[in-house]
């Protein structure tokens, strides 16, 4: 079977599977993800379908978005199953789509070129404006407040706690989204990250500014 007709197929897979999605990982994330992915994949010399196809299948398995993780890995290989790749193929591509997750810092580093890149290129759509974004989205989707002045940032936590413990919007910058530029593994994506961790730091001091309602207090003689 073609490479082009199994980024194709996966690319429909993924759309069927997170087309409604109201949590910030959608279709348009993965959308992003994917051509992040092929970017430093063709700056870095990876092998550009792999990572394609893995960016494109990532968070069909994601444990926030089925029963569990066991399920959401079932999912995904059960669909490569049908696809005629090579069994090298599969397994790198579920090695991958296993191992890039945040799950609260916890993931030992992974190894290969591939999954350092679907990585990157995921971290890259958690932080900036567009991750500013998808944190607000995911925070309504979860039922959570946007900020909480006396519910601290938690600073260690299992990966559990990361995933189901209390926490809101602004809270999740210190929990992950600051940490994300330092955790960079490819040169091309540490140079992106460089400029969306700026963006991100300027909206935080922007809003606690109006929190306090300390706009009056800036120097206006410019």
């Amino acid at each position: 079977m073609e490479q082009q007709h199994v980024i194709d197929e996966a690319r429909r897979f993924a759309r069927e599977q997170l087309g409604d999605d109201s949590s910030g990982h959608d279709w348009w994330h993965i959308d992003r993800v994917t051509r992040m992915a092929v970017l430093l994949a063709s700056k870095e010399g990876a092998d550009v379908f792999i990572c394609e196809l893995a960016a494109l299948l990532h968070d069909v398995a994601d444990e926030k978005l089925n029963p569990s993780l066991a399920a959401g890995m079932a999912k995904v290989s059960d669909w490569l199953a049908v696809q005629e790749l090579e069994p090298a193929a599969v397994h790198q591509v579920m090695d991958i789509i296993g191992s890039i997750s945040y799950k609260g810092g916890h993931n030992p580093p992974v190894v290969s070129i591939e999954a350092q890149i679907v990585q990157d290129a995921d971290r890259l759509d958690a932080i900036g404006a567009i991750g500013i974004a998808r944190t607000f989205a995911y925070s309504g989707w979860k039922g959570q407040l946007i900020h909480d002045p006396e519910l601290s940032p938690r600073k260690e936590m299992t990966a559990e706690a990361y995933r189901s413990g209390k926490s809101t919007a602004i809270a999740h910058f210190d929990e992950k989204l600051l940490k994300l530029k330092n955790l960079m593994n490819t040169d091309t994506a540490k140079q992106i990250a460089e400029d969306r961790h700026r963006v991100m730091e300027q909206f935080l001091e922007q809003f606690h500014q109006e929190w306090h309602g300390l706009e009056l207090d800036r120097d206006t003689s410019h």
